[in-house]
């Protein structure tokens, strides 16, 4: 069977301020993957998220996410190459003066989607499948740090992406709630969405295997677990 490619980097390098960050980067991942990023804080994992929603440029080789070529793509192209990816930040990056459910609200209008009762039915779906279908009125001050999580989680799945992102997203939490996130979107890439998470917490790596890529020394390699 032949596996469909979301994203493959070849050859990349990332600066950051004329500062070289990453090079010679090469990644290829296939959907339903679940994939770590792991290094220090400063290695460049962050660096490598952000280019694949061409957040940072691409300044040599070749990267290819979706059929989008980053190195040429129009800016005009960039909200479409982002509605196919859902981005899971660390710091979770809710509207903090409305609900969960116009959190939600927000992001769907906002990409497109106008029938009011499609609009809610997609909220409750992702809402069920994050464990967070009771919690709809709630304010994010309200909701724990995981159950937060899971609203964003649950926001990164509305447009159904084949990819999603997940910068060190267990950061701010304990360990017991970072597990059940990990384990949250373990499932999700099960389902058959790409999941690339980063961190630099080994001991959830250990817990949940998965590919494993580390940052280290300006070079992207691949680890063997």
């Amino acid at each position: 069977m032949i596996q469909e490619q979301l994203v493959n980097y070849s050859n990349v390098q990332l600066n950051r301020d004329e500062n070289i960050i990453l090079r010679n980067v090469n990644l290829t991942v296939n959907r339903g993957d679940f994939l770590y990023i792991i290094g220090k804080v400063g290695s460049g994992k962050s660096t490598l998220l952000k280019s694949m929603y061409a957040e940072l440029p691409i300044v040599g080789g070749s990267a290819r996410v979706f059929d989008y070529e980053l190195g040429m793509i129009k800016h005009r192209l960039v909200p479409f190459l982002r509605r196919k990816i859902g981005i899971v930040f660390q710091d979770f990056q809710l509207l903090i003066d409305r609900t969960v459910e116009k959190n939600l609200e927000f992001v769907l209008r906002a990409t497109g989607w106008k029938n009011k009762r499609e609009i809610r039915d997609r909220i409750n779906e992702v809402l069920v499948q994050v464990g967070m279908q009771n919690k709809t009125y709630k304010m994010p001050h309200e909701l724990s740090g995981g159950e937060q999580q899971r609203v964003v989680i649950a926001r990164a799945l509305l447009n159904s992406p084949a990819l999603i992102l997940a910068d060190e997203p267990t950061g701010n939490l304990d360990p017991e709630t970072g597990s059940q996130i990990v384990s949250l979107l373990q499932q999700i890439s099960e389902n058959g969405t790409a999941v690339i998470m980063s961190t630099h917490n080994y001991s959830i790596v250990q817990a949940f295997p998965g590919k494993i890529m580390r940052c280290d020394n300006m070079e992207l390699e691949e680890m063997h677990s």
